[in-house]
C-alpha cells in the first residue's frame, strides 16, 4: 500500500466576509472536532490577518503552527490552511485554484451576495478541490468546468461527453480507484 505521507495535504478551506463571518468553510483536519473550535479559529485567523493588505496578491503567515495563505477580494476573505511542514507554493496554487473557479462562476462579480447566491457552487468548488485533505485539482478553468457540469450525468456513455468531460471522469474513476 502506497504511504501518502509526502502528499500535500490542507487542514482547511475557508471563504469568510469583511466582518469574518462564515460563507462557505470546510475543514480535512482533526485539529478543530467542535463547531465551537473551528469558529474560534476562523475568529482568530479574521483578527490576525485583517489589518493586511492581501488585495492585489495572496499574502502568508504562520499562525499556531499553521501556514495559511490568504487574499482579499472586495468583501470576500479566501483562506486556505496547512500544517507548519507543508510547501508555500503548493498552498498557494490552492488558494488560486479556488479564487480563479469562484471568480469564473460568479462571472467576475466576486462578493458576498453573489456567494450567497450561488453558494451550492462555492460548496461544489470546495469538493473538487480537495478530498480529505488531499488536493485534486488547482487549475481554477477545470474546476469551475466539473462544478458546472455537475448536472451531466457521469454515467452516460463516453461518446456524449467532451473531451474534457470525459478526461475528468475518468481521472475521478482512476483517483477512487487509487484510494481505495
Amino acid at each position: 500500500m502506497a504511504s501518502y505521507s509526502s502528499c500535500p495535504s490542507i487542514k482547511n478551506i475557508l471563504l469568510l466576509d469583511s466582518d469574518g463571518k462564515r460563507v462557505a468553510v470546510k475543514y480535512f483536519s482533526d485539529d478543530w472536532p467542535t463547531n465551537s473550535s473551528k469558529v474560534a479559529f476562523e475568529k482568530f485567523v479574521f483578527s490576525k490577518t485583517v489589518k493586511t493588505n492581501a488585495r492585489t496578491e495572496a499574502e502568508i503567515t504562520l499562525l499556531e503552527n499553521n501556514i495559511i495563505i490568504y487574499k482579499f477580494v472586495q468583501d470576500l476573505h479566501f483562506f486556505v490552511t496547512g500544517g507548519d511542514d507543508e510547501n508555500e507554493i503548493v498552498l498557494a496554487s490552492v488558494l488560486q485554484g479556488f479564487f480563479d473557479a469562484v471568480t469564473l462562476l460568479l462571472r467576475n462579480n466576486v462578493d458576498k451576495r453573489e456567494a450567497l447566491e450561488n453558494l451550492d457552487l462555492i460548496l461544489l468548488c470546495l469538493d473538487e478541490i480537495v478530498d480529505g485533505g488531499m488536493i485534486l485539482e488547482t487549475n481554477g478553468p477545470l474546476i469551475a468546468e466539473k462544478v458546472t457540469s455537475h448536472s451531466m450525468d457521469a454515467d452516460s456513455p463516453l461518446s456524449e461527453q467532451t473531451l474534457t468531460q470525459a478526461w475528468a471522469t475518468a481521472r475521478e474513476h482512476l483517483t477512487r480507484t487509487l484510494l481505495k
